[in-house]
């Protein structure tokens, strides 16, 4: 699976969680950047992109994120 792959998993999800269908996201999108992206949705976001790439990441590993970018890069290196 490609980066490209990842990003356009991961843009699916945020649609879906933010009920968006023309939302678009970049590397740099974080959560100040999205009106609804409060807790309760990153929850939901964090979960649904688990399920999605059958991976785990631990609350370290959140924390250090600071934007959409280093998401996409942390899903590639769990699942290379």
């Amino acid at each position: 699976m490609t980066r490209e792959d990842i990003f356009d998993g991961v843009q699916d999800i945020f649609r879906d969680i933010f009920d968006d269908v023309d939302l678009i996201i970049h590397d740099s999108t974080n959560s100040d950047e999205i009106e609804d992206w409060d807790s309760l949705n990153h929850i939901n976001l964090v979960s649904a992109i688990e399920k999605e790439f059958n991976i785990r990441f631990t609350l370290a590993e959140l924390s250090e994120l600071k934007d959409v970018g280093e998401m996409i890069d942390l899903i590639f290196a769990k699942i290379s």
